[in-house]
């Protein structure tokens, strides 16, 4: 299943098949399929993620998020909009801070590409088997 944060992107889980010498491994990995203002990533690069189409892709959960935090769900919902709003401002004024989401990843600017970077933490969790293999795709 997949999240939709709006305005940013969508944050899914992905299984696939990779050929071994000697077996086939079939591993989960986190991909980040971006979704934002084409305004705010003028001269900036992304990687194009193709997300299969068996996907369940849900809303951001903000009443989930606000338990976590003890804040109301509007307080939440609010907060998130804001920051995604400060960021893509900041990337329409050139500026490319790290968008650090906990236990997740990093989503940073590298010679003008806009990429995902999943924490190794956040891969093995997804993939206690083959995290190595994992680890390599991601």
């Amino acid at each position: 299943q997949g999240v939709l944060v709006p305005g940013l992107g969508t944050f899914a889980v992905v299984h696939e098949e990779i050929n071994g010498t000697e077996e086939v491994y079939v591993v989960r990995r986190p991909v980040f399929q971006l979704d934002m203002d084409m305004s705010c990533l003028r001269e900036l690069v992304f990687p194009t993620v193709m997300m299969p189409g068996d996907i369940e892709i849900m809303p951001l959960d903000y009443w989930w998020l606000s338990q976590t935090n003890s804040l109301p769900p509007d307080v939440v919902r609010g907060c998130v909009e804001e920051t995604i709003l400060l960021y893509s401002f900041q990337l329409k004024d050139r500026q490319y801070p790290a968008f650090a989401f906990e236990n997740v990843g990093i989503l940073s600017c590298q010679d003008n590409v806009l990429c995902m970077q999943f924490h190794c933490s956040c891969i093995a969790g997804l993939e206690s088997r083959k995290t190595w293999v994992a680890l390599l795709l991601t």
